[in-house]
């Protein structure tokens, strides 16, 4: 069992602030890779998930990233911190949380890409232009700064 497991078994659904982070993946032909979630159905977003007690941010973007693709992160880049009553989720047990997310990216990636059958549907890599729709609209925030503020830059 896991720290937000653990907590939970404690306070229930009550509203928690969490610490998560994300990492915008780019291949080598500018293509953003996208996980087709279970969790909501059939949505997309980008690879990352919460913290464990004693990690870094970058400690868990790096172990959510291999967690759920198998592919290990080289330099990560900050795109920015996102928090506020925008980051309110309510899932579907009924838990509440506000997500304190940092949002990196990396074209510096090794291994070779497989799904976690728990967490995600299918990886594709998408070009910014031909993006799928039904994109969590927090992970829709960040690709859209990314692109924004870093993509031409990088790529």
């Amino acid at each position: 069992m896991g720290y937000v497991e653990e907590l939970r078994a404690i306070v229930g659904p009550r509203p928690l602030i969490f610490v998560g982070a994300v990492v915008v993946v780019v291949d080598d032909f500018g293509r953003i890779l996208m996980q087709q979630r279970k969790h909501p159905h059939g949505s997309w977003g980008i690879p990352g998930g919460l913290m464990e007690l004693g990690e870094s941010v970058e400690d868990t973007a790096r172990r959510e990233l291999y967690e759920e693709t198998n592919l290990k992160a080289g330099n990560l880049h900050l795109i920015n911190i996102y928090s506020g009553s925008g980051n309110f989720i309510r899932a579907a047990n009924g838990d509440e949380f506000y997500v304190v997310t940092t949002a990196f990216f990396t074209n510096e990636i090794n291994g070779e890409l497989e799904v976690d059958q728990r967490e995600a549907i299918t990886f594709e890599y998408f070009y910014p232009s031909q993006l799928p729709d039904q994109i969590v609209k927090s992970h829709k925030k960040i690709i859209d700064e990314f692109i924004v503020k870093h993509y031409n830059k990088t790529f």
